[in-house]
């Protein structure tokens, strides 16, 4: 990473400072998450790229040996089997995409609709709680 003490404003400012061969498959990685989330807006939260519909979706970012993708638990407990069966390391929220293997789109697509629709409950829940009142 280049000069990581400019504050971050845009994913664009974000991608800039990251070394040149791994700015491409951010890009990408940015591209696949609109494409599943075409209504949501992107943004910087943690000094991350991230994407918002009714609260954060997901966030992804650039480390020294992987890609980091951030959809939160819920995600990774459901798309466990396919995460298992590609070999990717994970945690509770993070999945780490290996450099030199190709982003798997599907995946994380899925995911991402998958976080869509779980931010929409959350949002409808919130929204009946508040008519209620």
């Amino acid at each position: 990473m280049k000069d990581s003490k400019k504050e971050l404003v845009t994913i664009d400012d974000y991608i800039k400072i990251q070394d040149k061969d791994k700015q491409v498959d951010l890009q990408k990685f940015r591209e696949i998450i609109k494409k599943a989330a075409p209504k949501a807006t992107e943004c910087i939260s943690y000094q991350m790229p991230a994407f918002k519909q009714n609260g954060i979706l997901v966030y992804f970012a650039a480390a020294k040996n992987h890609f980091g993708f951030y959809p939160t638990a819920k995600p990774i407990e459901v798309f466990k089997k396919q995460l298992d069966e590609k070999g990717y390391t994970y945690s509770k929220g993070a999945i780490q995409f290996p450099l030199d293997k190709p982003l798997p789109v599907k995946l994380i697509q899925d995911m991402v609709k998958f976080r869509i629709k779980e931010n929409e409950i959350k949002a409808l829940a919130k929204q009946k709680k508040l008519t209620k009142k």
